[in-house]
């Protein structure tokens, strides 16, 4: 456990190539190319820190302003994943919930009630913040290690679900993204793309960047888009306009930035996803396994990062409209492309719907984040990173309507917003999980000429 906390605290960078690099032997790969393989996805991820601080620093900075400049009267700040996942990996079950996830995962895979094989190790934490708000709602341990199973389950079965929707869209076959907010939040996208697609002419309006740099040129282009979406915020901050430019600047190159480290984490990961899938067809012939991955993956495609950029301004306004809501999003801003992504590859990356569905999914975390402040807090105090006094809320994981549900349902907290969220996700979940198994069914038989 000393080895494993030790791996845990030098953080994904380092974490996942080394579990890569393990993979890769495993593999049969040799050791020059899983040492190539891990290392290539660990300047991917350092590439990703440094764009992600880029945002925090800068945009996180200016929305900050914002907020403060109108006066919104939020008081709780949302500590984001960077402030949120260090609890979770300093709870009791923090590092329980490694071998207890990888445990389900097992299971589910001899059972065949999954086709994801979860490497990403650093995303537990999301399973030992649900087991660790669970313990400190309850005071039970053994409640604890069950709401890391449930979410370890959930999450498998989340990663089967928009299995198309990461190869198909996304491009990224053989893989699946299981993890975080951008998987069980994605669950609101499928119902609304359908009820869109039932209005007419508003089933027409199909909005994306590329189409946007059609029609406006070289004003179109991503970098402009970011630019402008950054000055705009400047200026929304008070910012000088000097200042502004600056963040307009910074905006532009995160647009360009992104996706180049992604493409190098791809890169990197390409030459283990073959070598898994022709084991995997060996042994486990029409199995169709994926690896599960971070869904950082996902932020490389151009459609995520220019919602990510419409949802900071955006957010901030919905954070104000959620009824009693006391939490200031602000770790998160920088990061919510995670929120979103699936619902941009289910909405094929018309950012038209993007809009709708994240405007949903942005709705619903902040006011489940809002009922989750004195739990968080509790739980950031047991650790010692959360002063006396102090309150703490993140949109990511606090603001998870699996942690949500699952806490209240078992210490019988409910109220209407309970049954409300109950309803409405339980019913969005099981709709997206028929739509998509009726088109795997068909996938399926239309491979072997059946129609």
């Amino acid at each position: 456990m000393a080895i494993i906390q030790y791996i845990v605290d030098l953080g994904a960078s380092v974490m996942l190539p080394i579990v890569i690099m393990i993979l890769g032997l495993l593999l049969g790969q040799g050791i020059g190319k899983s040492l190539r393989s891990g290392i290539t996805i660990g300047i991917g991820f350092v590439g990703i820190g440094l764009v992600i601080s880029l945002l925090t620093d800068n945009l996180g900075a200016a929305a900050e302003a914002m907020a403060k400049n109108f006066n919104l009267g939020l008081n709780v700040v949302d500590l984001g994943w960077p402030g949120t996942s260090p609890m979770a990996w300093g709870s009791d079950l923090g590092l329980i919930a490694i071998p207890v996830a990888i445990g389900v995962n097992i299971i589910m895979l001899v059972f065949k009630m999954t086709k994801v094989v979860n490497v990403d190790i650093w995303n537990i934490w999301h399973m030992a913040f649900t087991g660790a708000i669970v313990q400190i709602a309850t005071g039970n341990f053994y409640l604890g290690i069950l709401g890391v199973v449930v979410h370890a389950v959930v999450a498998y079965k989340l990663g089967d679900m928009f299995g198309q929707v990461t190869d198909d869209y996304f491009g990224l076959e053989g893989i699946s993204i299981p993890h975080g907010s951008s998987a069980y939040m994605g669950v609101f996208a499928a119902p609304i793309d359908d009820l869109i697609e039932k209005i007419p002419g508003v089933n027409k309006i199909n909005i994306t960047s590329e189409k946007i740099e059609e029609k406006l040129g070289v004003l179109g282009q991503p970098t402009i888009v970011g630019a402008v979406l950054g000055f705009v915020i400047g200026l929304l901050a008070k910012y000088s306009v000097g200042d502004s430019l600056q963040l307009a600047i910074q905006m532009a190159a995160v647009m360009v930035l992104m996706p180049m480290v992604v493409k190098l984490i791809m890169e990197g990961l390409i030459p283990i996803s073959e070598a898994a899938r022709k084991l995997l067809d060996k042994h486990f012939k029409g199995s169709e396994l994926k690896i599960g991955l971070d869904p950082a993956l996902l932020l490389g495609d151009s459609q995520v990062i220019a919602a990510s950029l419409l949802f900071v301004p955006l957010t901030i306004f919905i954070a104000v409209i959620v009824p009693g809501n006391q939490v200031l999003p602000f770790g998160d801003l920088a990061t919510m492309g995670f929120f979103i992504a699936i619902a941009v590859g289910v909405h094929k990356g018309n950012l038209f719907r993007t809009l709708i569905s994240g405007s949903v999914i942005m709705y619903v975390t902040i006011w489940i984040s809002n009922q989750m402040i004195s739990l968080q807090t509790q739980l950031g105090q047991s650790v010692g990173l959360v002063a006396q006094g102090e309150r703490v809320s993140s949109l990511d994981q606090a603001g998870s309507p699996i942690t949500y549900l699952l806490t209240k349902g078992i210490t019988l907290e409910t109220g209407l917003g309970f049954f409300v969220i109950l309803v409405v996700y339980v019913a969005c979940f099981v709709y997206t999980f028929i739509k998509y198994k009726r088109q795997t069914l068909y996938v399926e038989a239309d491979g072997e000429g059946v129609k």
